[in-house]
């Protein structure tokens, strides 16, 4: 059993920061690519950022970029989000995914950015942005 435990949440005013973490527990797994993923109430889980593990590319959607950044240990199967000039439209509970596709280790972006190709998912923490 693979678990990905996250951590790093918190209640933050705009234009703060936030550094979110996820690491891996249980049976050893090689993963391909890890990723966060948001979900605001009322509204779909969408895609925040990810990275895969081969060449160490990195992906972001257009609505946090530049602000986001997403870096990682391979090896540890961690992951983690650093979060600037943050808004309150990002207020969502946050999840980490990690995903084991050869898709995903060739950086291909419809295996990235879906929620489907992810293998393994944590449970989420709660991000708040204050205006």
């Amino acid at each position: 059993q693979v678990q990905l435990v996250e951590s790093g949440g918190g209640l933050v005013q705009a234009g703060g920061s936030l550094r979110l973490s996820c690491a891996a527990s249980g049976r050893t797994f090689s993963s391909n690519a890890m990723a966060w993923f948001r979900q605001a109430p009322g509204k779909e889980r969408e895609f925040v950022a990810a990275i895969s593990w081969s060449g160490g590319n990195t992906y972001y959607a257009d609505s946090v970029k530049g602000r986001f950044t997403i870096s990682g240990d391979n090896a540890k199967n961690t992951v983690y989000l650093q979060m600037n000039s943050l808004k309150p439209e990002d207020t969502a509970v946050y999840y980490c995914a990690a995903g084991e596709s050869t898709a995903q280790a060739m950086g291909v972006m419809f295996a990235l950015r879906y929620r489907g190709s992810y293998d393994y998912w944590g449970q989420g923490t709660q991000v708040t942005v204050s205006s």
